[in-house]
C-alpha cells in the first residue's frame, strides 16, 4: 500500500507526510456510484452456500472413524479452521472491500506476479469444484429418473442444467442471494423435520460409539470430509464490491453464517447417529436419505433427496458468482484483459467472466476432471498458508498507515477524528478525491475503492492514493 496524503486548501506542514499536492475537490453531483445492493441476510445464505449447502456429504465422517469422533470433529475443527479462516476473511475484505476479494489481498502483500498467480490458483480449483455441482444434481435425479444414468440423455441433462442455472447467475447477485434464501430453507426443512421425529428414537450411548471393532478408522477421508465440509470462507471476499455497507455487513455476515453452518452439520448428525443403528460401512455419501426413511418413511427419503438437488443449486450458484467476480477484480488489477470486467447493462453482472466460467467448466465435465478434486484440495491448502502470511503483512501495514494518518492529523491541525483506520484499495490512475462522507464510496477516475479513514471530517480533504 502506498502512502497517503491529505491536504486541506489551507497551509498544510512539511512534515504531513512523503509528498503533498492539492487537487480540486469534486461535488456530489460529479460522482458516479458504485451500486451495492446485496444486504446482510442473502450475503448469510451466499456464504453458507459458499461454505456447506447444508448437512449433505458429512456421513463419510462416521463411516471413516466412527460416531464419536464424527462429532468431535464437527464440534473441534471449526475453532480450528473455519473461525480463524472466516476472521482473516471478515478484516481484511472490510479492509479492502473490492471485487478481487483475496487477489487484491494477496496483490497488496506480495505484488502483481504473487495476485496474478493467487487468482490464477483459486480459479482453477473453483472451476473444479463448479463442475462437479450439476453431476450431482443429476446423480440424485437419475434415481427417479433412470434413462439419466449414462449416455446422451445424462450429457444432454447436465448441459442444459447448467445453462439454466448461468442464466439464473446472469439476472443479478441480488436475484442469486434471494434464491440462496429460499434454497436454503427449503434444502433445511427435512433435515429438521428428521431431527425432531428422531428426538424419541435416540440412544445417548451410540454418540460415544468409536465404530465398529474390527473396522479399521481411515483418517484421510475423516479429515477431507471435514476439510471439504467446513472450508472455501474466503470464497465470498470477491464480492465485496457489491455488498451495502461492508464495513458493517461482512463481519455480522460471516458471524452468523459460521454459528448457522456448525449447527446444520451438527444437529442431523446427534439425531442420527442416536437414533439410527446400521452397520458403520453404510454411512456413505447419501445415508441421510436412507436414514430419514428408516426414521419417518419413503415421503421424506424423497424430500431430502429433492433437498440435495436444491443445495447443489446452491452451491452452483454461489461458487460461480464468486468466481465471476474475482475474474472481475482481476480485470480490474490488469491480471486478465479488461473485457472480462464488462458488465451486463440491464443486471449490471459480470457477463463476460460468466461465460468464460461456463466455458471452462464445461470443459471439466467433458474430460471428466471434476473427479480430481485432489488438485483442488492441494491449490486450497497451498492458498491459505499464502492468506495467512498476507493477514500479517497487510495487518503492518494498515497499523503504519494510521500512524501516518493520526501524525497528519495532529500536524495540520485537524478539527477531525480519527477512527480504527479502514484502509481501502484505490485506483492505478492516480488521485481518488471526493466529500469524505462516513460509509460512501465513490467512483473518481476509475476507482472502484476509495480511503475513508476518518468518521468525520469537518473540511473537505484530498486523498491521494
Amino acid at each position: 500500500m502506498s502512502a497517503l496524503d491529505l491536504r486541506t486548501t489551507s497551509e498544510t506542514p512539511q512534515k504531513s507526510l512523503d509528498t503533498l499536492q492539492e487537487l480540486p475537490v469534486t461535488t456530489t453531483t460529479t460522482t458516479k456510484k458504485i451500486p451495492k445492493k446485496l444486504t446482510l441476510v442473502p450475503l448469510i445464505f451466499l456464504i453458507y452456500f459458499e461454505v456447506a449447502g447444508g448437512p449433505y456429504g458429512e456421513e463419510p465422517a462416521v463411516q471413516a472413524a466412527g460416531p464419536l469422533y464424527a462429532l468431535l470433529g464437527f464440534l473441534i475443527f471449526p475453532f480450528i479452521w473455519s473461525i480463524p479462516e472466516a476472521l482473516i476473511t471478515a478484516e481484511l475484505s472490510t479492509a479492502y472491500p473490492g471485487n478481487g476479494g483475496f487477489v487484491i489481498w494477496a496483490e497488496r502483500a506480495f505484488g502483481p506476479f504473487c495476485g496474478s498467480l493467487m487468482g490464477s490458483w483459486k480459479f482453477l480449483s473453483g472451476v473444479i469444484n463448479i463442475a462437479a455441482f450439476p453431476v450431482l444434481c443429476i446423480d440424485y435425479i437419475e434415481k427417479v429418473v433412470p434413462a439419466l444414468e449414462s449416455g446422451w440423455p445424462r450429457k444432454i441433462a447436465i448441459l442444459i442444467s447448467t445453462l439454466l442455472l448461468s442464466f439464473l447467475n446472469y439476472t443479478g447477485l441480488t436475484i442469486v442471494g434471494y434464491a440462496a434464501v429460499m434454497l436454503g430453507l427449503v434444502s433445511l426443512s427435512p433435515f429438521i423435520i428428521m431431527s425432531l421425529m428422531a428426538i424419541p428414537k435416540i440412544h445417548p450411548h451410540r454418540w460415544i460409539s468409536l465404530g465398529q471393532k474390527g473396522v479399521k478408522k481411515d483418517w484421510t477421508l475423516f479429515f477431507n470430509t471435514l476439510f471439504w465440509n467446513l472450508n472455501f470462507w474466503d470464497n465470498v471476499s470477491t464480492l465485496a464490491g457489491e455488498v451495502d455497507e461492508p464495513r458493517k455487513t461482512f463481519p455480522m455476515a460471516l458471524l452468523v453464517a459460521v454459528i448457522f453452518t456448525c449447527v446444520s452439520y451438527l444437529i442431523p448428525l446427534f439425531a442420527v447417529t442416536g437414533a439410527v443403528s446400521v452397520d458403520q460401512s453404510q454411512w456413505g455419501s447419501g445415508f441421510h436419505a436412507t436414514a430419514a426413511e428408516m426414521i419417518a418413511g419413503k415421503w421424506l427419503k424423497y424430500w431430502v433427496e429433492v433437498g440435495a438437488v436444491l443445495s447443489g443449486i446452491g452451491l452452483y450458484e454461489a461458487q460461480l458468482s464468486s468466481s465471476a467476480y474475482q475474474l472481475l477484480g482481476m480485470a480490474d488489477l490488469g491480471f486478465v484483459p479488461n473485457f472480462f470486467a464488462i458488465r451486463s447493462k440491464r443486471f449490471n453482472t459480470p457477463w463476460v467472466g460468466d461465460i468464460a466460467i461456463h466455458f471452462d467448466y464445461n470443459w471439466c465435465l467433458v474430460y471428466d476432471l471434476y473427479r480430481y478434486h485432489f488438485v483442488s484440495e492441494f491449490l486450497i491448502q497451498f492458498r491459505y498458508a499464502v492468506r495467512v502470511c498476507i493477514f500479517y503483512l497487510v495487518e503492518k501495514e494498515i497499523a503504519r498507515v494510521e500512524k501516518a494518518l493520526q501524525d497528519s492529523n495532529e500536524a495540520s491541525r485537524f478539527d477531525c477524528y480519527v477512527l480504527g483506520t479502514i484502509c481501502f484499495s484505490g485506483s492505478y490512475n492516480g488521485y481518488c478525491y471526493q466529500d469524505c462522507l462516513p460509509g460512501e464510496w465513490f467512483d473518481d477516475c476509475g476507482c472502484h475503492w476509495i480511503l475513508l479513514p476518518y468518521e468525520y471530517l469537518q473540511d473537505k480533504k484530498v486523498v491521494q492514493v
